[in-house]
């Protein structure tokens, strides 16, 4: 259910309620009597994981972003460096 938040015209008293989005908005404030606004509030949900256009198809900058955040587990990985082969052939007598 979300939760919108209200504030008393009359005492200023801001406060939220968790209401269902066909429930009627309030207009009576519960301390003083007064007429209740509404507010606007920005979201508390953020979306992740993939399946999201910004996760699927991100801008230039967020990839050097997510690329720079990586483990940096492919440097450390040992590599293999050619070397000479140091096996001593058979002298053949």
């Amino acid at each position: 259910m979300p939760i919108y938040e209200y504030k008393c015209i009359k005492c200023n008293k801001e406060f939220e309620v968790m209401q269902k989005i066909t429930d009627d908005p309030l207009s009576v404030c519960n301390s003083c009597g007064g007429e209740l606004k509404k507010l606007i509030t920005s979201t508390s949900f953020v979306l992740k994981g993939s399946g999201w256009y910004v996760t699927d198809y991100p801008s230039a900058d967020r990839k050097n972003g997510v690329e720079k955040k990586k483990p940096a587990t492919a440097d450390k990985e040992t590599k293999i460096d050619p070397k000479t082969d140091t096996k001593k052939e058979a002298v053949k007598a």
